[in-house]
């Protein structure tokens, strides 16, 4: 099955646009094709309708009644503990860390790029004596080579007067 999120009472959605921009509800009906009744009681964002192209569908859903009141809503919510799910969820720390670089001062940036441009260049030492150790090894190519030199056993004639 192609599609794992479905628009459904108790999925919990992140609101993209709009005046709760940023925040998290859950999807408490389904109004019609384009619009749901929503209800955030843990992020103040009161009990509304709004557009699926507002909303982002998340893989946390929570169970509670069709059309469930904002109390039993809270409580679900709470049961289920989505707050803690969301902030070790990786959507999360990825906008967490996409609002800290919008934060960064120029001095900032430099910092980073001078630490970025330390961190490249140690790795690069390192990979060129790796390289240079399985050059020497025999071991760059993947297979190991066979030493130049009388190392290689020599093919057995047979002899005319043995019967093998």
């Amino acid at each position: 099955m192609p599609f794992q999120r479905f628009v459904e009472t108790g999925r919990v959605a992140f609101v993209s646009d709009g005046p709760h921009k940023g925040k998290l509800v859950s999807i408490v009906d389904v109004i019609d094709q384009t619009r749901v009744l929503v209800d955030g009681p843990a992020n103040q964002v009161p009990r509304g309708e709004l557009r699926l192209n507002q909303l982002h569908l998340t893989k946390f859903r929570i169970k509670f009644p069709f059309t469930a009141s904002t109390r039993i809503v809270r409580k679900a919510w709470n049961d289920a503990k989505i707050n803690e799910k969301w902030e070790g969820s990786a959507w999360s720390k990825k906008m967490a860390a996409k609002e800290k670089r919008a934060q960064l001062t120029d001095f900032d940036r430099f910092k980073l790029r001078r630490a970025r441009s330390r961190r490249n260049h140690i790795r690069t030492i390192v990979f060129r004596n790796l390289k240079k150790a399985a050059s020497r090894n025999g071991t760059l190519y993947g297979k190991k080579k066979m030493a130049k030199g009388g190392d290689k056993p020599k093919p057995k004639k047979a002899g005319k007067g043995k019967s093998a």
